[in-house]
């Protein structure tokens, strides 16, 4: 049911780029229930760019997550979100840290609030909730604030000109990085290099994606592989959309940027180690398959190459 009651609303989401993308459906979803709504999004300065042209947000503030010894800035933060004069509050974030902000709005002059915070008008308290995968996490929470559909994710909305990088129109995405404090999450790089080898094989051109410090990873898959463009480092949110609308299909670990290769229907193959669980983090999309093995290095390039369809 549509509702115009609240003028004025606050979504919360910090988080990293997969879990941006998965909250991209809660967004449509709050958009689409509140239609007459001034909308403002409290993200991180990461996402604004991207998600200013969404058509979900009237506004975006950045949050730059002040430490909690910053006096000055959470009094800044506290003043702000209180001449807002927000009426409801969404937080698909449900951290410590964002349910503290609940805390800063006066007891008399609290919004009806959606979220974990203690005391809050629409309390998430399945106590499962930790269980549960994102998107059903999320919907199961907006449920409970009387928005009843939440749509997948939608990146139809997203343009950017690609022909900047040189790539052909048979081309395939490899995504070797992922964190670099969970090493564990990465299938070794000397196999990406050998699933290019083998896609070019097939006619494909392999094309790597990665940020500035995932460079080193490109750079050998091109050394092994020269026929490979490596776009590590250069690519904004917006080329990772549409590189994923117009590619073949895709493959790569657990992180951000597959969830947004995912999230636009691309054919996308996610390696999966016994460091994430793939029932509470697995990407969404029509054309995804998952491939776990508790210790990536085991997870052979044939078996990849195979539900590539490269065999």
């Amino acid at each position: 049911m549509v509702t115009n009651k609240h003028q004025r609303i606050l979504v919360i989401k910090l988080g990293a780029l997969g879990d941006v993308v998965l909250a991209l459906g809660p967004f449509e979803a709050i958009r689409k229930h509140h239609p007459k709504a001034h909308i403002v999004l409290l993200t991180t300065k990461t996402f604004k760019h991207f998600l200013q042209s969404s058509g979900y947000f009237n506004e975006i503030w950045t949050d730059n997550r002040p430490g909690f010894w910053k006096i000055a800035e959470w009094l800044k933060l506290k003043s702000k979100l209180r001449e807002a004069k927000f009426t409801r509050v969404y937080d698909l974030q449900t951290s410590d840290r964002s349910s503290w902000y609940f805390r800063l709005f006066s007891r008399q002059g609290r919004p009806e609030w959606s979220g974990i915070a203690r005391g809050c008008s629409y309390p998430h308290n399945n106590p499962k909730r930790n269980f549960m995968h994102s998107i059903e996490r999320q919907r199961e929470q907006l449920a409970i604030a009387g928005i009843s559909s939440v749509p997948s994710a939608d990146l139809s909305w997203v343009s950017s000109d690609i022909s900047r990088f040189g790539i052909n129109n048979k081309f395939f995405l490899l995504i070797p990085g992922g964190s670099a404090h969970r090493l564990a999450k990465r299938w070794p790089v000397d196999f990406y290099a050998e699933i290019a080898s083998k896609a070019i094989g097939k006619g494909f051109q392999p094309v790597v994606i990665g940020s500035v410090s995932e460079n080193l990873l490109g750079i050998k898959i091109k050394s092994k592989c020269p026929g490979a463009i490596n776009l590590c480092g250069k690519t904004k949110l917006d080329d990772l959309a549409v590189l994923g609308r117009e590619a073949v299909f895709a493959v790569g670990n657990d992180t951000g940027p597959i969830h947004m290769v995912a999230a636009t229907g691309c054919r996308t193959v996610v390696l999966f180690s016994a460091e994430s669980n793939p029932a509470l983090t697995a990407p969404r999309g029509e054309g995804v398959s998952l491939l776990r093995q508790e210790n990536l290095a085991e997870l052979s390039v044939e078996a990849v190459a195979a539900a590539l369809r490269l065999v």
